[in-house]
């Protein structure tokens, strides 16, 4: 029992790592590679009819946290289970990374001349985070993976199911509120959430990530005995 909870955390970290590496070279590497490219701006008309509001950002922000406590507690459910969500998260970036570079994105960003706390946050997000790359929005794929992970499943909660659909609701809503996707990125994210966890779903292909982060796995552990 001690060895499968070791199992479970060792899992989730590693799991956790990948996930969080891909992430960072399908924005780099969209970036670089579509570099001096014309940017298509996808803003629609109903666009304009979503109000900007700057504090909506704790929402944009605070969904690291829900995104850590969701991929956790998929690590510790059954091993189909738990490798097609992070299988579906791994394609998802490799899809994003495709349209990054095949579909260059951008939008207009408001002006901010306001100094209280929430326009002050504003300008660091827009400071740190160029406008493109937008489309699909990787935030609503992440939160739409975290809730079809776990959705349906008996073995979770209904709180948590409950809580998962709400707050990726929350966070579709935030990415228009805080000017950072349009609803063409939140489309997009939904869809391709929808199609890579149905990827995950055939066995061959979910095997490969299985496969892959067992080999990690074995390797830490014969590391920490070595």
């Amino acid at each position: 029992m001690i060895r499968r909870a070791k199992e479970i955390e060792c899992y989730f970290w590693l799991s956790l790592v990948l996930t969080l590496i891909t992430n960072r070279l399908a924005f780099l590497g969209g970036r670089l590679l579509a570099q001096g490219r014309s940017h298509y701006d996808l803003t629609l008309p109903i666009d304009s009819a979503v109000p900007f509001m700057p504090w909506t950002i704790s929402i944009y922000f605070g969904c690291f946290i829900f995104w850590f406590l969701i991929y956790r507690l998929v690590a510790q459910l059954p091993r189909e289970n738990a490798d097609r969500f992070y299988c579906a998260n791994l394609l998802g970036k490799i899809v994003s990374f495709l349209f990054f570079i095949l579909l260059p994105t951008t939008l207009i960003r408001p002006e901010l001349y306001g100094t209280n706390f929430w326009d002050t946050s504003m300008r660091f997000l827009y400071g740190i985070d160029a406008p493109d790359c937008l489309f699909p929005s990787l935030h609503c794929m992440i939160s739409w993976l975290c809730w079809i992970g776990i959705r349906g499943n008996k073995q979770v909660p209904l709180p948590w199911r409950i809580a998962a659909l709400l707050m990726a609701v929350l966070v579709f809503l935030s990415t228009l509120t805080t000017r950072q996707h349009v609803l063409p990125d939140v489309a997009g994210g939904i869809l391709f959430a929808e199609i890579c966890y149905w990827l995950a779903g055939i066995s061959a292909l979910r095997g490969l990530y299985t496969r892959l982060i067992d080999r990690f796995i074995r390797l830490v552990f014969s590391l920490k005995k070595g």
